[in-house]
């Protein structure tokens, strides 16, 4: 989403309000997990995505498929884990004093370890240095949210280069790169691309944000 909250500290997400996204929510505190664990779980799937990911460069034939379907598989459900964490704590009751460590800590986590993968896999020297910029430029996008919140201005989840599209840009990519390796058994022309489109976004986003956070806190 493109919007931002003043007082909450909970990102927009049309997804949320999908009835099976609530029953997986419930499904887990009754078989006893907390919204922390299943915090921790996103970077877990995160990983998952980033080794698969660290495959594609050596694989060959059908294989290169297979890891470019783990890697989608793992960006979506850190997604996932991302959605239903917030869902346990609220709808259930089940927020800690340490909730927002374990609600942030391992966004940056997983952000750094599937930006660093996306720049290792381009397997060129471009690569690597967009990879290690998409991990700065993200990780200074939420220190700004942060910032804000710690102004009394509120968090901002504003794009264009939020959480959300830096992982639907991801996606693009691996769908794209499938189709590059499939004609010239190739893959860097696709993530070159997406970690830069991530780090034009982000510089955005950290723009717009602080404009917003200045607006804020002047008026």
């Amino acid at each position: 989403m493109n919007g931002a909250s003043d007082n909450s500290n909970r990102r927009e997400v049309a997804s949320r309000n999908k009835k099976i996204f609530h029953r997986l929510a419930s499904q887990l505190v009754n078989l006893g997990l907390t919204p922390n664990q299943v915090s921790v779980m996103s970077s877990v799937f995160a990983a998952l995505g980033a080794w698969s990911l660290c495959q594609l460069p050596s694989a060959e034939s059908w294989y290169f498929y297979l890891w470019n379907i783990l890697a989608l598989v793992g960006i979506q459900m850190r997604l996932v884990c991302n959605l239903i964490d917030g869902l346990m704590a609220v709808e259930s009751g089940l927020k800690t004093p340490t909730g927002e460590i374990f609600n942030d800590f391992p966004d940056r986590v997983s952000d750094i370890l599937l930006f660093l993968a996306v720049g290792f896999a381009a397997q060129s020297s471009l690569g690597f240095f967009l990879g290690w910029s998409a991990c700065l430029l993200a990780v200074l996008t939420a220190y700004v949210r942060v910032l804000g919140a710690s102004m009394g201005a509120g968090h901002f989840f504003s794009g264009p280069m939020a959480k959300q599209h830096r992982m639907f840009t991801l996606n693009i990519a691996l769908i794209a790169a499938a189709v590059e390796w499939h004609f010239s058994n190739r893959v860097n022309y696709s993530f070159n691309v997406a970690l830069g489109l991530i780090c034009v976004g982000s510089l955005f986003t950290i723009f717009r944000r602080l404009q917003k956070i200045g607006h804020k806190l002047n008026h």
